[in-house]
């Protein structure tokens, strides 16, 4: 007998989930759906069937659970991830609140797996989550000592606030979410500004790339931009490599990838775009290209649905990656 709980069942990733636990046909015989007060009461479909969405409380945490799929923000994360994994359950957390703490297993299951020191497993930062796919792949057979991100971040990845903000600065008003319209305009600010001048958003950026390809020393910068765009994120890449590299021998390693697409004719006006980017599993990655003003040196642009593969695809996977390591 599995029992399942999604929390934050009612939000843009929640619903994602439950779509991706229907879409894959994730198997459990109970599922519980927690949202907060607000919501509590909703009525959401799940494979035919009808479940009223619950109020998360402490006493209903402490209930014996399975897995838990969390998506609630840090705050909420932080006070009942704890509960549910003192009673037994695995939880995958998609905020901010463990992926830097030693002990929780940070993961991308293309990547890397979950070691389970802790009954917690965090989901990584939407951007981060496209981009070590891509450079693991560029790890394994080159090695890497160097990434500079650029993102390109789209206004879903502040929820549904910030597609109000989007459709507020199209009717004319002000915004609410953002300092400034987001409309007609692209702001360099995700997230708070830090004493050293990057925003966490970058440096989540930083750590994040770390944990996951287990290299701590890596050299990595970024910059962190939010653009008018509804859905899925863009990330420009710059990445030195440890071993001498071709542009062709580059592709063909990315078209060999069951997890990335490649799209890069650029001659023919092919190359990865968050428009049609939006709605895939898959992780786009084109405009490969030499950087000439350093030795073994390359250009990525990488292009993914931050709400599914940057968070509620990549925690599916994650739960996906963990049955199958449970029925071992």
């Amino acid at each position: 007998m599995t029992k399942l709980a999604v929390v934050g069942a009612t939000g843009l990733v929640g619903q994602n989930m439950l779509e991706l636990l229907e879409k894959k046909n994730i198997p459990f015989d109970e599922l519980v759906l927690f949202s907060s007060e607000r919501s509590a009461g909703k009525e959401v479909e799940v494979k035919g069937k009808t479940y009223i969405v619950e109020e998360l409380t402490e006493e209903k945490a402490a209930q014996s659970f399975d897995y838990i799929l969390m998506s609630a923000g840090s705050g909420i994360s932080s006070a009942f991830s704890p509960i549910f994994e003192q009673h037994g359950a695995v939880v995958i957390d998609n905020s901010n609140a463990f992926r830097m703490d030693p002990e929780i297993d940070l993961v991308v299951p293309e990547v890397n797996q979950p070691s389970f020191k802790r009954g917690i497993i965090a989901n990584p930062n939407c951007s981060t989550t496209q981009a070590v796919g891509p450079l693991n792949i560029l790890e394994q057979a080159f090695g890497i000592e160097r990434v500079a991100y650029t993102t390109y971040q789209s206004v879903s990845g502040s929820g549904v606030k910030g597609i109000e903000d989007l459709k507020r600065g199209e009717r004319g008003e002000k915004p609410v979410n953002y300092p400034y319209p987001i409309y007609n305009n692209v702001i360099p600010h995700i997230d708070v500004f830090l004493e050293d001048g990057y925003t966490k958003e970058e440096q989540k950026m930083v750590l994040e790339t770390r944990k996951i390809l287990n290299k701590p020393d890596l050299k990595v910068t970024a910059t962190c931009v939010r653009v008018p765009v509804e859905n899925s994120h863009a990330v420009a890449i710059n990445v030195t490599l440890n071993k001498e590299a071709s542009v062709k021998e580059i592709q063909e390693l990315f078209e060999k990838s069951p997890y990335v697409v490649l799209q890069d004719d650029p001659q023919n006006n092919v190359y990865p775009m968050p428009l049609t980017a939006a709605g895939k599993e898959e992780i786009f990655v084109g405009r490969i290209r030499q950087d000439d003003t350093l030795p073994n040196s390359f250009h990525l642009w990488v292009t993914s649905d931050n709400l599914l593969k940057g968070a509620a695809l990549n925690t599916v996977q994650i739960l996906e990656q963990v049955l199958k390591i449970k029925q071992k």
